[in-house]
Formats: C-alpha cells, sequence, structure tokens
C-alpha cells in the first residue's frame, strides 16, 4: 500500500435504555438483518462462509442522555454504512448485526450463540463511551475484533482496550481509524483464523501496521519557551493551591507534591456566581462576542450567566488565594447545584495564566498547574483523546481550551462559542489551535510517584460536529502502537502544553525521584 505522508509539513458510564431491545440474538429487517457479502454462496459451497456476529455497543439507537457524539445522535444510518460496506468488501462472509447496551445482554448473547454453535468470530463496535459489552464477549475464545467509532465510544475503547493489550489476550485485535478500509482489513482476519489457526491479535496487528502511514519529515517552528529549573519550579507550586468544586463538601483535600488541595462546596461556587456584578458580567460578554471568530447556538442570556461563572470562579481563587480551580460541572449542572457551565470562565482562566479545570479531575489539574509554572504561563489543555491510525494521529478533544497557546502575553488563535457538545446546552468553547508546533503531554500521579509523558507535532484542527468542539490533531513522535496502551492504568484524560518540555520534565521528575512514563 501506498503511505501517505503530510506534504504540506516537514519532518462517562452506560445508562440502559427502556425496552431498547428485548431479544438481543434476534436479528431484525434492515440495519439488524444477516448480511452476506456478494460471492459468499459460492465460498459456502466450497468451505462456508465465515460467520460473525457484529454487536453494537450502545445506550440506544437514537441517544436520549448526554454523552459521546451528542444528546439526541442517530446511530441507525452509521450503522447502515458499516452493515453495508461489510457486506460490499467481504465476500465469503455473512454477518449478524446486533445491539447490546450491557454485560447482561452481552452474556445473553454469547449463550444463544452457543446453542446454534455456528458463530465463527465477534466484531464488538464501540458507540458510546462506557458500554461494558466487548469484556463478557471476550470470555467467548473466539475471534473478537474490538473497534472504535470515533468521537462515539473512543474512551471506553481506549481503556478497555489497554486492559487486553496489558493481559496479551490473544483473541482479541483491535481496529481505530476513520478509515472504512481499515476496518475491512481488519475483519478479512477472521477468515485468515478459521483457516490456518493464526493468533487473531497478531493477525490484526499486522493488517493494522500495513495500512498506518509512516510518520513523514515534520516541520516543526520555532519556539522561544523558556522553562524554570525544577527547584524553581517546585518553589513555586509549594506556595500554589487548586480549589475542587466536586460536591457540597469543603475543606481541606490534600497536597500534591506542595500544592494544597481545597475543597470548595457547590453552594458557594453559586452564590458567587449571584453575586457577580451584573454590568461587569455584561462586558466580559461584550469582549467574548467581539473575540470570538463566531457564536453560534448560544444566546445573549446564556453568555452573560456564563460571564457571571468566571466572574464567580475569578472571586473564590481571590477568596481562597488559589491559583487554579476545577469544578465538577456536569454533576453540579445537572444536579442543579450551579446554574451556566464554567467552560467559558476556564477558558478565560488559562488565557490569564491561572488554570480552570473540567470534571473537577484534580490530577489534570495539578498537571496543567505544574506545567504552567514550570512553562511560565503556557496553559495546559486538558482533553479526552482519541487514536486514529489510518492518519497516525492523535486528537486531543474537549470542550473548552484556551486560545492562547503560549500564555497570556503570546499571540491569539481563533476561537469560537458554541453550546457544550455533548447535551448541546450552555456555552462552550471550540479553540483553533496553532499547528505545526512540537506539544508535549503530560499526566502526574502521586501515589505511584509517575509522571506520564508523550509528544506530538500539532498538524490540524478537526471539525466534526460529533463529541466535543475542540479537537487538536497531531502525530505522536515515537511509536503509535505504543500508544494504545497505557489509558487501562491512567483514566482517558491528558494535559497537553505547546512546547517541547521534555528536558525540564525529566529534569523535574530526577528532582522529584519520580520515573517518567513515555506512553508513545
Amino acid at each position: 500500500m501506498k503511505r501517505s505522508s503530510f506534504s504540506s509539513v516537514c519532518a462517562r458510564c452506560p445508562i440502559n435504555r427502556r425496552n431498547f431491545i428485548s431479544r438481543t440474538s434476534l436479528a431484525v429487517a434492515g440495519t439488524f438483518g444477516t448480511l452476506a457479502g456478494p460471492g459468499w454462496l459460492m465460498a459456502a459451497e466450497q468451505k462456508g462462509p465465515t460467520r460473525i456476529r457484529i454487536i453494537y455497543s450502545l445506550h440506544g439507537e437514537k441517544q436520549e442522555q448526554p454523552d459521546w457524539p451528542n444528546k439526541g445522535f442517530d446511530f441507525k444510518p452509521a450503522m447502515e454504512r458499516i452493515n453495508q460496506l461489510l457486506a460490499k468488501r467481504c465476500p465469503g462472509f455473512e454477518f449478524t448485526p446486533t445491539l447490546a447496551t450491557g454485560e447482561a445482554q452481552a452474556k445473553k448473547i454469547l449463550e444463544d450463540d452457543k446453542a446454534v454453535g455456528n458463530i465463527d468470530g465477534y466484531l464488538v463496535y464501540q458507540m458510546n463511551c462506557w458500554n461494558r459489552v466487548v469484556q463478557t464477549i471476550a470470555t467467548s475464545g473466539k475471534p473478537v475484533l474490538y473497534a472504535d467509532f470515533q468521537f462515539g465510544g473512543s474512551g471506553g475503547f481506549l481503556v478497555y482496550n489497554a486492559g487486553f493489550l496489558r493481559n496479551n489476550t490473544p483473541n482479541v485485535g483491535f481496529v481505530a481509524s476513520s478509515e472504512p478500509e481499515d476496518l475491512v482489513a481488519a475483519v478479512k482476519c477472521f477468515a485468515a483464523v478459521k483457516s490456518g489457526g493464526t493468533n487473531f491479535a497478531a493477525a490484526t496487528a499486522k493488517a493494522r501496521l500495513d495500512r498506518t502511514p509512516a510518520m513523514g519529515k515534520l516541520k516543526v517552528e520555532a519556539d522561544d519557551l523558556k522553562c524554570l529549573s525544577a527547584d524553581e519550579c517546585l518553589k513555586r507550586l509549594k506556595e500554589m493551591k487548586i480549589l475542587a468544586v466536586r460536591s457540597q463538601e469543603s475543606g481541606p483535600a490534600g497536597e500534591f507534591f506542595g500544592i494544597k488541595v481545597q475543597q470548595v462546596a457547590f453552594a458557594e461556587l453559586n452564590e458567587a456566581w449571584k453575586a457577580a456584578d451584573k454590568d461587569e458580567a455584561r462586558a466580559v460578554a461584550d469582549k467574548w462576542t467581539k473575540t470570538a471568530a463566531k457564536v453560534e447556538g448560544v444566546n445573549r442570556e446564556t453568555l452573560e450567566t456564563s460571564a457571571a461563572m468566571y466572574l464567580a470562579q475569578k472571586a473564590l481563587l481571590k477568596k481562597h488565594g488559589a491559583s487554579g480551580i476545577t469544578v465538577n460541572c456536569l454533576g453540579g449542572f445537572y444536579g442543579g447545584h450551579i446554574h451556566a457551565y464554567p467552560c467559558l470562565g476556564f477558558h478565560q482562566l488559562l488565557n490569564e495564566g491561572l488554570v480552570g479545570g473540567c470534571e473537577c479531575d484534580v490530577r489534570s489539574a495539578v498537571t496543567m498547574l505544574a506545567g504552567t509554572t514550570l512553562t511560565q504561563g503556557r496553559p495546559g489543555y486538558i482533553s479526552d483523546p482519541v487514536i486514529d491510525t489510518s492518519k497516525d494521529q492523535i486528537i486531543y478533544a474537549h470542550c473548552v481550551a484556551a486560545n492562547k497557546a503560549f500564555g497570556p502575553n503570546g499571540q491569539a488563535n481563533p476561537f469560537e462559542i458554541l453550546t457544550h457538545s455533548e447535551d448541546r446546552q450552555g456555552a462552550s468553547v471550540r479553540s483553533l489551535l496553532p499547528t505545526g508546533q512540537m506539544t508535549t503531554t503530560l499526566e502526574f500521579e502521586q501515589s505511584r510517584k509517575e509522571i506520564l509523558f508523550h509528544q506530538a507535532v500539532a498538524v490540524a484542527n478537526d471539525l466534526d460536529d460529533r463529541a466535543c468542539r475542540t479537537k487538536l490533531c497531531a502525530v505522536p513522535m515515537g511509536d503509535i502502537e505504543k500508544l494504545f496502551r497505557e489509558w487501562d492504568g491512567w483514566g482517558w484524560h491528558r494535559v497537553t502544553f505547546y512546547g517541547d518540555l521534555k528536558e525540564s520534565v525529566y529534569a523535574l521528575a530526577d528532582k522529584l525521584g519520580w520515573k517518567v512514563v513515555a506512553e508513545a
């Protein structure tokens, strides 16, 4: 296969839908009927078709709750495209599509298939993130191809698949690609295993590697980054504090290599929001409206309530003498504890050299503060990554990011104000981040005394409407296959900084006596 190159560049848990499917082992007409590839009858006369059950792991055919890809997403057209592709491109195969929401339905599928005894393998498509289906199917002992529906099931796919890789599960292979022919190539491995007893994981790995483009010579723009010494960085961090807003509890919540963590109640944040000066909130909303490349789906009232939330966050930082805040945003909003998303506030704090972190992820907030201190002001971009082998890319996705990637005094990049993607409510940010730059991605884990580390060159911004708004595409420096392996131990979040921080991160680890875990 001719490998592509970069010619312009040198160098959340399942909720069952009631009555979603009553008998997962039965196929229905249309999307879920039994499918056969062209010419399969001739193959059947010779040795019989290779029979594969496709299991779509998701909440329901139409999504009724906030989650990736987004509330209201209709999976039926996507599933039909997959079914039709495989029927057309895989002669000698017979496919039976099925839906499953979780473990109970997966067990029923295996029981029914065992009774019939004619299934040669399974294709499990992770359509939503956290539905636990593939774990049960893997116990069948039959070949299982695990596929990521990108910007839909990617979080669960990365975490669950890393577990299979860590355990060297021989009957589970995977495909993580936006290129349909990569799926076809992986599916054809079922026939190879059926005829020759080949290790299925090894067969799909070969097919994947054969089709992953080689990294071209990536051009990286010059960068005048000047990091602090490890000693100075740690000295400054010991004087800093992060606020964690996750529940109605308040009080001290620990310390991370000197950074104090203070738990703040939702009620305190909400009271600060209500007390925010309305004229000041209007002025902040005016500024956002004027500087954004576009505002879409977000009305003026939402902008002003978001501005008031920003002012509330600033007020709490001042009150507690803190440098950063991380909020259980969805839990607070859906629980009625806060009444505006903090996304735009996080965006503004990051532009000012402070920390605004999503989902009350304290570890990532600590990572953001450590990196911002080390780089003397560059913001960390917390994300839910996706890996696409067809482009040799990792895509960092979230609904908030700074638009001053090089710090408060650095050049600004365009940004847009849109709704929060998963539920199409509130206001969030799509930052069209700079390309042609080296990035460093980190997570600090105190309990293991480890720093997770990889680097990548930013090459594009993905505007796909599915999943989070900001999607920075980057080519990893190193082995993209290795990049699949750490998600079960570290979770989904990563924090990305612009610049080559490698030398400084290793120096910081040496000073702390910690280990750097290179994940690519």
